[in-house]
């Protein structure tokens, strides 16, 4: 399979070029690219404008962490018919951070260190979508027929929900199964867990810094509903069932705000953060779960001032290829080498595929726990690797 090296290089250089923050005009930019560079490879393109009012109104609509006034769909198509395959990909990104703690360059423009890859995207995702477009590339230069065809997604908003693939599903842009470019560290992922953003709304009483013992502070206050948050974690993950191993579906507070003046006992603290969703489990079901935990809470002050929890952001149901699905098979041959089968602790897009009842599973170049991180990376290696893969399952799936 040839796959060429330099071509991936441009793609991946002009990719990591746009800054296509979630919410940002980089996010329309990346897909206008999409669009063109899915064009010159011959793929039948629909480069659309998202209806967001229509989409957030939908009652299914998963969130959304960021504004937009603006956001477009790009699928790509090899052919006439329904897609045997669907290869998806999204390409929003994180906030670069600053700037001076990367070492040595630009987050936004690509170099390369000791057969790696670095700059925002590399990893989480946009590494796996030049696979993708690699991978595409490589089957149109072999001049099969295809029996048939085969259809790139990319997608924006993935980062805070999964909008861009939400409404390109909308749109009736399905297929007999699909594989999503995700960071998987050699690993295929058969299932995700999902995770919910809350918002900790915590009371206090102020008084003069002085007069701190006349007060309540807040901050103690979160540090009784901290603990029951930890309590509760621990109880839900105690038994993970396979193929999810350690903590798949972990309490994380990510934010904290609290008082307004040094000398000031503060009377709010407000907490912000994500919680696991366990597989089986409805997500009003999980949000039950952690509110149960917040209430029992052991602080005398709550029991007449009872803290606020609402859920804001991107709503990450769990999902999971359902047992014995042929798909597996396939993607574990074109992986080759025996790559081991995974459930992974973050939520994405694949449980909106497989929502609309198309099977899914996630293999990509990179490893997570380089995505959203300083100095991202990803070795160039494993991008020819999963691009050597796309093609090879393209083949087995289409021809």
């Amino acid at each position: 399979m040839d796959i060429d090296v330099d071509l991936i290089r441009r793609d991946l250089a002009q990719l990591v070029s746009i800054d296509s923050v979630g919410g940002s005009e980089g996010e329309v930019m990346a897909q206008r690219w999409s669009a063109a560079t899915l064009q010159g490879l011959g793929l039948d393109v629909d480069l659309w404008r998202l209806d967001l009012d229509e989409l957030r109104a939908d009652p299914d609509f998963p969130g959304e962490e960021v504004e937009r006034e603006e956001a477009w769909g790009c699928v790509g198509v090899s052919g006439p018919g329904t897609p045997a395959l669907v290869l998806n990909g999204h390409l929003d990104v994180v906030p670069s951070g600053d700037p001076e703690s990367w070492t040595g360059a630009d987050p936004w423009h690509l170099h390369e260190v000791d057969g790696s890859w670095f700059g925002r995207g590399v990893c989480d995702m946009k590494g796996g979508v030049v696979a993708i477009i690699a991978a595409a590339r490589a089957v149109a230069a072999l001049d099969v027929q295809l029996a048939r065809p085969f259809a790139v997604h990319t997608v924006i908003g993935e980062e805070d929900g999964g909008i861009g693939t939400f409404a390109t599903l909308r749109r009736g842009h399905l297929g007999d199964a699909c594989l999503i470019a995700e960071p998987t560290a050699h690993q295929v992922v058969a299932a995700n867990a999902g995770s919910l953003t809350f918002r900790v709304e915590v009371p206090g009483h102020s008084t003069h810094g002085s007069m701190r013992a006349s007060g309540v502070s807040a901050i103690e206050v979160f540090e009784s509903i901290h603990h029951a948050l930890r309590e509760l974690e621990e109880r839900r993950n105690a038994t993970p069932a396979a193929p999810f191993v350690g903590v798949p579906w972990p309490i994380s507070v990510g934010i904290l705000r609290a008082g307004e003046w040094a000398s000031t006992v503060p009377d709010l603290l407000v907490a912000e953060g994500r919680h696991g969703v366990m597989p089986g489990e409805s997500l009003a079901d999980a949000e039950a779960a952690f509110e149960e935990a917040v209430r029992a809470a052991d602080h005398p002050y709550l029991r007449e001032n009872p803290a606020t929890v609402t859920w804001p952001g991107g709503r990450f149901a769990a999902g999971a290829l359902p047992d014995g699905d042929p798909f597996l098979t396939d993607v574990l041959e074109a992986v080759g080498g025996g790559p081991a089968v995974v459930g992974a602790p973050y939520g994405s897009d694949l449980r909106l595929y497989q929502g609309a009842g198309v099977p899914t599973v996630q293999f990509g170049p990179g490893d997570i726990e380089h995505a959203h991180a300083v100095d991202e990376q990803v070795r160039i290696d494993d991008v020819v690797t999963a691009a050597e893969a796309y093609a090879r399952l393209i083949l087995a799936r289409c021809t």
